[in-house]
């Protein structure tokens, strides 16, 4: 079975919130567009501060989302 990595941008400042939310709508948009298989895609809030936009795929899809979209970090799902 394939392992699943959390690929993560981190957004911080005032806005942080509303800016990850946005990015989500963008990572939508890029798996729909690329037809690309994906697990789940949504926010976390760290704090009011600090907010991360994750996306959630397979290790197999894990290269081209990374090269393509160039997240801050990633981990094991």
């Amino acid at each position: 079975m394939d392992r699943k990595i959390k690929l993560i941008w981190d957004f911080r400042g005032p806005d942080a919130k509303e800016t990850a939310k946005h990015h989500t709508i963008h990572l939508k948009e890029f798996a729909n567009l690329e037809n690309l298989a994906f697990h789940e895609i949504d926010i976390q809030e760290k704090n009011e501060m600090l907010v991360a936009a994750f996306i959630t795929v397979n290790e197999t899809d894990m290269k081209v989302y990374r090269d393509a979209l160039k997240p801050h970090r990633g981990e094991i799902a």
